[in-house]
């Protein structure tokens, strides 16, 4: 038996790949550790996406080899997209670095392990385009929240992207194990449930008879005692249909909150990135989903700077962030990823993307502001988070806010009256620093 710590880097999707390499440790009779310090092996599972995110993964790899010359630490895996994508490099340039796993090879972690716990090296890099094997999680999220993974990799071809490179083809999991992966976590105790994958809306497409069944999912996910929010991310807009939008709009526990990524409005530069659809179906299918959801909240993501976006291309962003004033906006600047094919493509420099993208940040905090003023008055439905002991208050979210991405709201009361993970009824009454400021109110 080892001491075996873990270090989760990156999206959603990653989490619950280090949730599942954890529980597979603790079968194997190893310990899983929350602190490095003081294990025999620390497992950091990377992302290596953009540039930012392969800096955070270099500087957590830095610091824990700088742990491990100090005799704090054994050894050190790296596993997930950086290893994937930077192989060769990290075992030139980071010789404290004693085993690599692919994103094809989380499976192998209790062999690395062992391996690594004998004084060897392991490195292992099998198919990325490998089926998915089923296995149980140690979930590292609060107990009232848990990610649910339907699929795993990408078939669409964004020219900015290298995600296909790293985890492969698009390929659905059997609904069956997600449901019962799904009755699991809601037996545990959790009430909001967030579907992930690279696409959730083509979950299905790859199985027998090849149809959408994402809305068909939910519906069953919705028959789950115990869920009270089921929310759904990364849905592509080109796979967007009625099933679906009717699918959300009359079943109740999924929150009427869509994270629908668009990177960009002007026509030209989605043909340019291997975007389908234009910028005429985006507003369309927005207007849609306005009129057919109530209440809808939209999240996007949008990137300046992309080949072939000049003065006017961006301005054409900003109007369209304007009138349709989209609830929640990501503005990010252009990251060129080697590998691309939008690297040798022509496109603004550094600077300017970035600039860009702080002018978007500014019309959405104008948008955002107006957004928090209208909720002044109303009594909304709130997900107690926690407390937050320098402000000695506690908060939550609303339907409209995912986990930490979205505002929160903080809440008036009493200890005995809120307790975290429990669902209350508050009056919304002010704002701070981009935040819902509220009171309890007690339900008749």
């Amino acid at each position: 038996m080892a001491n075996i710590g873990f270090i989760s880097l990156g999206c959603a999707k990653n989490q619950v790949d280090c949730e599942r390499m954890m529980y597979r440790v603790r079968e194997a009779g190893h310990n899983v550790c929350p602190d490095p310090v003081g294990c025999d092996v620390v497992v950091i599972n990377t992302c290596g996406f953009i540039d930012s995110a392969k800096a955070e993964a270099i500087d957590y790899i830095l610091a824990t080899a700088g742990l491990k010359a100090e005799g704090q630490v054994g050894r050190i895996l790296v596993t997930g997209c950086l290893s994937q994508r930077y192989q060769a490099e990290i075992l030139k340039e980071m010789p404290e670095v004693d085993g690599l796993l692919g994103t094809g090879s989380y499976t192998e972690i209790v062999p690395a392990i062992e391996e690594l716990l004998q004084g060897n090296h392991y490195f292992d890099f099998g198919s990325i385009d490998a089926p998915e094997q089923e296995t149980g999680r140690i979930l590292t999220t609060p107990e009232h929240y848990a990610f649910i993974k339907i699929a795993e990799g990408c078939d669409n071809k964004c020219a900015y992207c290298v995600i296909p490179s790293l985890r492969g083809k698009f390929r659905s999991r059997q609904m069956d194990d997600i449901l019962y992966e799904a009755r699991l976590l809601a037996d545990s105790g959790v009430k909001e449930l967030i579907v992930v994958a690279q696409d959730t809306s083509r979950y299905g497409t790859d199985l027998a008879g090849g149809k959408r069944l994402l809305p068909q999912l939910l519906r069953e996910l919705c028959k789950i005692d115990g869920f009270h929010w089921i929310r759904i991310h990364y849905v592509y807009p080109d796979e967007v249909d009625m099933d679906l939008i009717e699918t959300i709009a009359n079943e109740p526990k999924v929150v009427k909150y869509l994270d629908i990524p668009i990177q960009h409005c002007n026509s030209k530069i989605l043909s340019l990135m291997n975007r389908r659809g234009n910028g005429e179906y985006i507003r369309e299918l927005f207007a849609t989903l306005r009129e057919k959801i109530p209440g809808l909240v939209i999240r996007t993501s949008v990137i300046t700077g992309l080949p072939g976006e000049g003065e006017e291309e961006f301005e054409e962003l900003c109007k369209f962030l304007k009138e349709l004033r989209l609830e929640r906006v990501g503005a990010f600047a252009f990251s060129p990823q080697e590998g691309s094919e939008a690297f040798n493509m022509e496109y603004v420099d550094e600077e300017t993307a970035q600039k860009r993208a702080e002018i978007l940040e500014m019309i959405q905090s104008e948008i955002m502001d107006d957004y928090n003023a209208a909720m002044i008055g109303k009594t909304v439905e709130v997900l107690v988070e926690g407390y937050d002991e320098e402000f000695e208050q506690y908060f939550g979210r609303t339907y409209a806010d995912s986990p930490d991405i979205d505002g929160r709201v903080w809440i008036a009361g009493s200890e005995e009256s809120i307790r975290e993970g429990e669902f209350i009824q508050v009056c919304i009454d002010g704002l701070i620093e981009g935040d819902l400021t509220g009171y309890i109110v007690e339900e008749e």
